[in-house]
This record gives C-alpha cells, structure tokens and sequence, in this order.
C-alpha cells in the first residue's frame, strides 16, 4: 500500500479553487464535476471537514511546508464558501469541522475563532428533551448518535469533559442496542420512537467518545460489536455512496485509535479491521487509484455514469483508511 499514491490520487482529482480565486481551494464533490460541482454550488459542508481531516493525517505522517499552506488555504475557503461563517444548521456537520479544526490548531494555525463559534453551538444544541443529547439540526425533533458522538468528542478534546460525559452517557443510556453493543441510530424526542438503523460511522463515534473518556469496556464491547456484525471476512462493510461514502471510514478512523489505546485483545481485533480493510480497498482500487464503494469488491472499471465510486465521499473514505492503516504500521 502507497498512502502517499492515495492522497495524490484523491487530491489531484478533487481539489480544485473556489470560484476560481487564487489562494483557494475545496473538494470538488464529484468526479467528474457537473457544472454545479465546478461552482462548489454543492459543495457537502461536511465532506470537507472529512478531507481536511484527512490532509491533517497526511501532514502528520509526512510534513510538507506545502500541504501546510494547503491545509490553510482549505480553512479560510470553508469560511468563504460558507459565506463568512463557520457554522450551519446542522450540529452533526459543525462537530465534523470542530474537530478536524482542533487538529489543524495543533499544527500552529490559528482557528481560534472557529472553534469558539462552533462550541457555541454544539453548547447551544443540548435540551432535557428524550433525556439529553443534542439535536441533529436546528429546528428539529430528532437526536442521534452522528451529532452526539463527535460532539463528546469535541468537547472531550477541548477539555470540557463534564459535557463529554454527560453526552456519551446519553449515548450509552438511550442508542445502545444491550443485546448486540451496536448503537443505533437515534431517537425522536417527540414521540420517543428510537431510530434503530445500524450505520458503520455510529459505531464510530460513539468508539472514539468513549476512548476519549477512558470508558474501556464500553470501548471494547463496540470493538467486538462491529467485529461480529459490521465486517464480514474482517472488512468494515461499505454503505454505497453520497454521505455512505464516507461511514466505513470513520469508523476505521477510531478503530485505529482503540488499536492503540485499549489494553486487552480488543486492540488486535481493531488493528486487524483496520488493516485488513486497507489491504482489501487498495488492492480492489481500479486504475488511477479510484477506490470502491465497498472494500471488500473491486472498483468497477470503467466507471458507469451513475457509480458511488465517482462521489469524493467514497474516494476520501478510501484515503482516510489507508492513513488510518499507516498509524499503525
């Protein structure tokens, strides 16, 4: 595997200015771009904090004074293009760029502002209503796992770990299946019907929140959940295209962590997901390094017109992995 032949691949097709002004640049979310795409009119607000996470694991793994500058340009072209603000409606998609923001300050640039306007609202989001936890988007009835859990770890990272607490103790109450460990869904605080669909990233962030916490066995019973139910022959199972794109990967992202840090034999299951994942994604990727949908199936080649493999979503999902396999070598 060539994680540094992954990021070419991904950048190279991707990234592009925004509005074609000097000094910018996002992720075009399609490829190849439609003239919508072109324009950044659909521009996925949280795919991109995924792909600057990315560029930050990258910049982590091998330095460069010009990823550097890229990475900086890539923050003030989410503001721009968010119009002059940080945040938008959506507290799962602000916690997204929460924290890759938190990781991009760890590098010296300077987010202050950012992340001061997106622990406002994460703050802002959380009510009594269904027992705790923050809503998905303003103006909403429904609270879930993908707003809650990076969250907590936002939150847990920033050091307010009496919210971080409290918010993956809700998770734990309230989403977690008792019979399989998965966490489901979510929960519609108007009527309390729990949401109890099973998505890859779920699991993801509620693992990290929970290692943040030094919660271990509630750590390590999702680390075996997702090895008994979510990755077949010991590859994470992919969930197609648009936002899907991206849920393996999240999921591997905190596999790599607990890899690390839990002390019992969790830690070589999640070493071998991860690993086994990266090694089956980069070897079914097709010409020019395009990643497929699913890990464990080759990439179709040529693309047909209507493939996920043509969403940046899947493309940074496969990236993502093989530099969450690299911690690890």
């Amino acid at each position: 595997m060539d994680v540094s032949a992954a990021e070419h691949a991904v950048t190279s097709r991707h990234l592009r200015r925004v509005w074609a002004l000097p000094g910018t640049v996002l992720g075009r979310s399609r490829w190849p771009a439609a003239v919508d795409q072109r324009l950044h009119w659909h521009w996925n607000y949280w795919w991109q904090a995924h792909l600057l996470d990315t560029l930050v694991d990258a910049q982590l793994r091998a330095p460069s004074s010009g990823r550097f500058a890229l990475i900086r340009s890539f923050v003030r072209s989410v503001r721009l293009r968010n119009f002059g603000k940080w945040t938008n409606d959506y507290y799962d998609d602000i916690a997204w760029l929460g924290l890759a923001l938190q990781r991009v300050s760890a590098l010296g640039i300077d987010v202050g502002p950012a992340l001061a306007a997106i622990d406002t609202q994460l703050l802002s989001g959380w009510t009594s209503a269904a027992g705790g936890g923050i809503w998905w988007r303003r103006g909403d009835d429904f609270k879930n796992a993908p707003a809650n859990g990076p969250a907590a770890i936002f939150h847990a990272r920033s050091g307010n770990l009496s919210q971080a607490r409290e918010m993956t103790a809700w998770l734990t109450s309230t989403l977690v299946d008792p019979a399989s460990g998965l966490v489901w869904d979510g929960i519609r605080a108007d009527t309390g019907e729990l949401v109890k669909h099973i998505f890859t990233y779920c699991q993801g962030v509620y693992l990290g929140a929970c290692l943040e916490l030094s919660l271990v066995d509630d750590a390590a019973r999702t680390v075996r959940a997702v090895a008994e139910h979510l990755a077949p022959g010991g590859v994470i199972r992919g969930q197609g295209g648009g936002d899907g794109g991206l849920f393996a990967a999240i999921l591997a992202r905190y596999l790599a962590l607990a890899a690390r840090a839990l002390p019992g034999p969790e830690a070589a299951t999640a070493r071998s997901l991860v690993l086994t994942s990266a090694e089956a994604c980069w070897s079914g990727a097709a010409t020019g390094l395009v990643f497929s949908a699913e890990w464990a199936r080759p990439a179709p080649w040529p693309l047909p017109e209507d493939a996920p493999e043509r969403d940046m979503s899947v493309q940074v999902g496969g990236w993502m992995l093989l530099e969450a396999a690299a911690t690890l070598s």
